[in-house]
């Protein structure tokens, strides 16, 4: 018989660490309003989860690996928002906040989850920080709890 693993959204007596890019704030004070509302509604509790601001997406994955190591926080959502704009700076940026979140939770085993806009535009971002597009930090909520879920299941 196959079995079959599946994390679930029940949030209680998690810990969340989540890290902000202070950079594009207009657009990440959003992505984090909706990570708090995406933990909150699915149990957990303010008291369990510790918000830490970094200047920017490039230094996002240093500061998720020191919350990782810590032992204090069960994931890590990292929120940021890397906008084109005129120059080739953004793909520098957004590809090394990629590789650095990547490598924290191969190296640590704690889920950290990849919450980093990459659009070309402002708007872009913000129909995707709580506009049309939803909220891209509630979904990044939503992934951390289930991934801590489904992990605690495997041996």
């Amino acid at each position: 018989m196959v079995r079959e693993l599946k994390g679930n959204l029940q949030g209680a007596g998690l810990r969340i660490g989540i890290v902000v890019a202070r950079f594009n704030e207009s657009v990440t004070s959003n992505l984090l309003r909706g990570a708090l509302e995406g933990l909150s509604t699915h149990g957990v509790h303010d008291s369990n989860v510790t918000v830490t601001w970094v200047p920017g997406s490039f230094e996002i994955a240093t500061t998720a690996k020191r919350l990782a190591e810590g032992g204090r926080v069960d994931a890590v959502v990292c929120l940021g928002a890397v906008i084109r704009h005129k120059t080739d700076h953004y793909r520098y940026v957004a590809g090394e906040a990629a590789r650095g979140i990547a490598e924290v939770g191969r190296e640590t085993g704690i889920p950290t989850i990849f919450g980093v806009l990459t659009t070309d535009t402002e708007a872009q971002a913000l129909e995707r920080a709580g506009g049309t597009e939803g909220n891209k930090g509630y979904d990044a909520a939503l992934a951390a709890i289930e991934m801590v879920s489904l992990l605690r299941q495997m041996p």
